[in-house]
């Protein structure tokens, strides 16, 4: 009996050990993939006050509040996920994910389902056409792709795959979706506010 007990003691233990290995693996692999990320996105930037120096495009400056606001909104929410799960409740974290979701669609919906509709130009009008379309084109797709990453994870915790010791498709989820919202903050100064029209 001491020696079954012992040698559930060392499986348990030699468990702790992988999952803690696989976590700092993945912690670093994900930071890897958001600094090469970044580097993608500041050049978009870097081609923005190039091509377009003191310009700014034409665009409706309430509806880039409105979708910068619900970014941000969401980026609490999701916040509010990875500490409701990381305290083991679970029913936080499935309703704080899910408006996360939401306001992630609603951000969708404004700058692409609305303000691509309504711009003055389209992506082939030169450079402000280009530069336009690009940066939000790419930062859509970014929020779209973490929209299916919140999804994954909501079906995870849904089905009890996480606990408060162990939820790191959580923590990558909330990592990525606020490396995302973060390239918004740049993006909406250099696309709304800075230079003339």
């Amino acid at each position: 009996m001491a020696a079954e007990t012992a040698v559930a003691h060392q499986h348990a233990e030699n468990n702790q050990h992988s999952y803690a290995y696989k976590l700092r693996s993945n912690r670093i692999g994900l930071w890897l993939f958001i600094v090469s990320d970044a580097f993608m996105f500041g050049a978009l930037l870097v081609a923005r006050f190039y091509l377009l120096g003191g310009r700014r495009p034409e665009l409706d400056q309430f509806l880039g509040l409105i979708v910068t606001s619900v970014l941000l909104v969401s980026s609490f929410f999701m916040n509010r996920a990875e500490v409701q799960m990381s305290q083991g409740n679970r029913k936080g974290f499935i309703t704080s994910t899910i408006i996360t979701m939401v306001l992630g669609i609603a951000f969708l919906a404004g700058v692409v389902g609305v303000e691509w509709q309504v711009a003055h130009f389209g992506p082939a009008d030169g450079a402000e056409g280009a530069v336009f379309y690009m940066m939000t084109g790419m930062h859509a797709f970014h929020v779209l792709t973490g929209v299916i990453f919140l999804a994954i994870v909501l079906r995870n915790g849904i089905n009890g795959k996480y606990t408060a010791e162990k939820h790191w498709g959580v923590e990558a989820a909330a990592n990525y979706w606020h490396f995302v919202d973060v390239v918004w903050i740049f993006f909406y100064p250099a696309l709304y506010l800075i230079g003339t029209l």
